[in-house]
């Protein structure tokens, strides 16, 4: 039997940029997903668009939360599905065959994960991740490849739901913690090879950024240690000086 995939989606004040998220999800020729929205108790105009799809979205709720992270938690105690996916909103499936290619082999993983293509806000493509960020993605990725940071996109990872914990509170990386976490606990990760994700260029730690370097500090440091922290922070600032984009269109 496919697998059941639970895809979320959180917003706040995304009326510009969740109809495209949307159909990216609902559009999809895989048929065993379960589509959950969290909002932020939008006002400006999201929750009038989101209704247009209330078909085809399975658990919607609409309340005040205390962030990002708070509201992705409440979507993992909402979701059944086997596998957890956060496709936020401004995020986009690229293809409508991406989630039946992921599951396409009889091999089932605790953990798929995949390439990420940047876009601007005319969803423009600006490159691969790996091309525009000095994080290269690796072809057998594992937990200690996180050391100097992100190597791998929150948007083109998919968890087993029964190693998912819950997202840190007050901490702009808990993404990086949430990933490394479910690293540690699989013992099956499938590099799919394709493109699963669309990220719209921005977002809440690129507008704090000071504050979000603190939190990747402190969340490298709880999983690798305090001296093996500062060596690969040192790297990192050499390796950021030096890193030129291969393509930015």
């Amino acid at each position: 039997m496919s697998p059941k995939l639970s895809i979320i989606t959180v917003v706040y004040n995304g009326k510009d940029v969740i109809e495209g998220t949307i159909r990216s999800i609902i559009q999809q020729s895989y048929s065993n997903i379960e589509y959950i929205i969290v909002d932020g108790l939008s006002n400006d105009g999201t929750h009038d668009i989101i209704r247009k799809y209330q078909e085809s979205i399975h658990v919607y709720i609409s309340e005040k939360d205390k962030g990002l992270y708070d509201a992705m938690n409440k979507g993992m105690k909402l979701a059944t599905g086997d596998y957890i996916w956060f496709m936020n909103a401004g995020d986009h499936i690229p293809q409508k065959n991406t989630v039946e290619n992921i599951f396409q082999d009889s091999i089932q993983g605790d953990i798929y994960y995949g390439e990420c293509m940047f876009v601007n806000e005319k969803r423009e493509h600006q490159g691969l991740r790996s091309e525009l960020t000095p994080h290269l993605l690796p072809q057998n990725l594992k937990w200690k490849d996180m050391a100097k940071g992100m190597v791998v996109s929150h948007q083109s990872f998919i968890l087993k739901r029964s190693i998912a914990k819950p997202y840190i509170d007050n901490n702009l990386c808990a993404d990086i913690d949430w990933v490394i976490d479910g690293l540690k606990n699989a013992n099956v990760i499938i590099h799919t090879k394709i493109i699963l994700s669309e990220f719209l260029m921005g977002g809440l730690s690129k507008q704090r950024h000071q504050e979000s370097l603190k939190n990747r500090y402190s969340v490298l440091q709880k999983h690798f240690g305090f001296m093996p922290n500062i060596w690969n922070h040192i790297q990192i600032v050499i390796r950021a000086f030096f890193f030129k984009p291969k393509s930015l269109k």
